[in-house]
């Protein structure tokens, strides 16, 4: 059976290589029949085409801006709707309240993230009332949108924020606050100058969390915000992106870049916690 020169192109230059044995001589030699010039060129402008499309290739960074811009935007909110929000439950007077309150409010933390995402879908889309509202009166759509992508990481990332808050408040003595009230101190300058700077270390870390937390969101993101390359793609996002289309070298540099800002986040947080101890 005679054989012919285009079964060899491409499994002889996986073997040797474009500098090695040519084509040509190595068909002769096992007796098929010798491509021609055009049918070496064409394989050889399909290896260099190949080989420097894959050297060529480089990281997209808007994963990891998009991400960054999210997480601290999010945070700006979450930051000071949590402070608000544990001080709020603190103050309630009914026990049953409190607990009715604190369950929705940590009820993100504990639901699956897509299912919080659905929420906000639901609640936001555009057939729905809040979302025709947003719609009709300021021709603004949130889903499939930057802002989603805050929305997703604010409302997931809040009952840490909520929870460290609360927790950190009710560490410090209620007698020390009952002083300062007898003193006829108001309460606003009660919170504000003496139970926050004495719950500060625990406001902090809370913080901390809920900015991590929300850098690497993921269900709700993709549920409300989509995964658009360039606007809704956060790295959490890209990483899955790259793993559902085979590229395990791509996942595993946005891999590292979000191991690195997380190391650097918890460093950080270390490095406050021991100054903030050292000088008090």
């Amino acid at each position: 059976m005679k054989i012919h020169s285009r079964h060899l192109h491409a499994p002889l230059r996986g073997i040797f290589g474009p500098n090695s044995v040519s084509v040509a001589h190595y068909a002769s030699f096992i007796g098929a029949k010798s491509p021609t010039k055009c049918d070496a060129q064409l394989t050889e402008s399909n290896f260099q085409t190949r080989f420097r499309d894959k050297e060529e290739k480089q990281v997209d960074l808007s994963p990891v801006l998009i991400s960054l811009k999210t997480s601290v935007i999010s945070i700006i909110f979450t930051f000071f709707l949590g402070i608000w929000a544990a001080r709020a439950v603190i103050a309630l007077k009914s026990e049953r309240a409190k607990a009715i309150l604190d369950g929705v409010l940590t009820l993100p933390l504990v639901l699956p993230p897509t299912v919080a995402g659905f929420f906000l879908l639901y609640i936001f889309g555009v057939k729905r009332p809040i979302g025709k509202l947003l719609l009709a009166v300021f021709s603004y759509k949130i889903v499939f949108t930057w802002q989603a992508t805050v929305l997703a990481a604010a409302v997931i990332s809040f009952p840490l924020m909520y929870r460290s808050a609360r927790g950190a408040f009710e560490l410090v003595d209620e007698n020390v606050l009952n002083a300062a009230r007898t003193l006829g101190i108001p309460e606003r300058k009660v919170f504000w100058k003496i139970l926050m700077p004495m719950a500060m270390p625990g406001v902090l870390s809370g913080g901390v969390l809920a900015f991590a937390r929300g850098l690497g969101e993921f269900g709700a993101t993709a549920m409300i915000a989509g995964n658009i390359a360039g606007k809704t793609r956060t790295l959490p996002l890209a990483i899955y992106s790259e793993v559902a289309a085979g590229d395990m070298e791509g996942a595993g540099k946005y891999v590292i870049i979000i191991v690195a800002i997380s190391l650097l986040i918890v460093a950080g947080m270390n490095v406050a916690a021991a100054g903030k101890k050292k000088f008090s």
